[in-house]
């Protein structure tokens, strides 16, 4: 009797102890697959090696200025070409479309120097401007000096452009030619904009308070902006030098 209870005890705690071995190398290999699938949520529409999905804004292919010179791709304004492209040099993401994300990018541009970054374009015009809310890109520190003339807030860096101006409190200006990093997360509940960092603004999309802005400013006549709930990302060509590295979005 003393032998077959010993004999159950010995098998029990065999048991046990290949029961916790197993958890525990579950409770090892779970940190690394849930690693791998939030790097693999990231969609990289530029990685610094190919310009795969770009091309102008209502064209075909990408215009000759933008290249990738190490490691960045770049509006080259210096470049000579043999003939001029006609149109526009703003180009878009045309591999796919997104309506909830979270786009990250990291960007520099030269003093006086001024572009943007648009999302919900669609093809649908000739300017982007009347079509797309745009994330401005622009030298704060210089560009009024340089162009004599005076900003507005809602034309200044980070800013939902001509409808929601960024906090200037907590707001990081750096001098031109150093790096930026802009965070752009769009729901219908909630937009944010941010610029190293740091949170400059946010607002709801569609709103009354939305519509009241868009109609009394800058876009009452353009019936199209900011209607679209899909579309392109799009950075602009503003005849201004620009790089960018680390183009990344994420769907929400």
């Amino acid at each position: 009797m003393k032998t077959k209870i010993l004999s159950c005890l010995m098998l029990l705690a065999f048991c046990a102890c290949k029961t916790d071995k197993k958890t525990k190398t579950e409770n090892t290999e779970t940190p690394k697959m849930v690693e791998t699938e939030e790097k693999d949520e990231w969609i990289h529409l530029f990685d610094g090696t190919s310009t795969e999905g770009w091309r102008a804004f209502n064209g075909t292919e990408l215009p000759p200025r933008w290249v990738i010179k190490d490691d960045m791709l770049t509006f080259d304004t210096e470049m000579k070409l043999e003939k001029e492209r006609t149109g526009g040099n703003s180009i878009v993401y045309g591999a796919e479309m997104f309506d909830n994300f979270e786009l990250y990018l990291e960007w520099k541009i030269p003093e006086g120097g001024n572009s943007g970054v648009f999302y919900h374009l669609q093809e649908v015009g000739e300017s982007m401007s009347d079509i797309a809310p745009e994330y401005q890109l622009l030298d704060d520190l210089k560009w009024e000096e340089i162009n004599n003339a005076k900003l507005e807030e809602w034309q200044k860096t980070g800013a939902d452009y001509a409808m929601h101006i960024p906090d200037a409190s907590v707001k990081i200006v750096k001098p031109a030619m150093q790096w930026n990093t802009t965070r752009i997360i769009f729901t219908p509940e909630k937009v944010e904009h941010w610029l190293n960092g740091v949170k400059l603004l946010e607002f709801k999309p569609w709103t009354e308070d939305w519509e009241r802005r868009r109609k009394a400013g800058k876009w009452k006549n353009s019936p199209k902006y900011g209607t679209f709930k899909t579309g392109y990302i799009a950075i602009q060509d503003h005849d201004s030098p620009l790089w960018l590295r680390n183009i990344k979005i994420k769907k929400l």
